[in-house]
């Protein structure tokens, strides 16, 4: 195994971000849902497809609190997360039909968060094999849905949903 030593990349990696700098505030901010791929704003989180998908449907839940731990979100803000997840699980398990779904959250960056600074709910729907060789030989993953097609089809499930359909 390589180790590469780079200690210039000390300061960035323990730097704190701010609020204006966190990307989940940004979407949450802006009024752009369609090009944001928000698919619903409730009270105190938002859904949204991920731009960058594990799998095709591949969702999160994120709070429009900017915090890193649950512990730092009123209890509403969880209920409500948790009531979005089981909302996303039906949507999910409607149009995509899928085996099994993995919800997750990784608190911090060395638990895998790619945004650390801003806790949010992954949701991903799964199916046998959706793990195969491009990944495992390649590094590379297969999606076969563009993020847009998966917000399409998604958003009028969700709003169905929540009982506030587009009429």
């Amino acid at each position: 195994m390589e180790h590469w030593f780079t200690p210039w990349r000390g300061s960035y990696v323990s730097s704190a971000r701010s609020e204006a700098d966190c990307i989940l505030c940004s979407i949450s901010r802006s009024r752009s849902d369609r090009e944001n791929l928000v698919l619903l704003r409730a009270a105190e989180n938002y859904i949204l497809v991920n731009r960058f998908p594990y799998n095709n449907g591949h969702l999160m839940i994120v709070p429009y609190r900017h915090c890193a731990f649950l512990e730092e979100l009123e209890p509403t803000a969880r209920g409500e997360m948790i009531e979005l997840a089981a909302l996303c699980e039906k949507a999910l398990r409607s149009a995509y039909r899928p085996e099994g779904l993995n919800l997750g959250i990784n608190l911090g960056r060395i638990a895998g968060a790619g945004i650390d600074e801003h806790l949010h709910l992954h949701i991903l729907p799964r199916w046998s094999g959706d793990t195969n060789f491009m990944t495992v030989v390649g590094g590379t993953r297969i999606i076969p849905e563009e993020t847009g097609a998966t917000y399409e089809r998604l958003e009028p499930l969700l709003r169905e949903g929540r009982g506030d359909a587009k009429k």
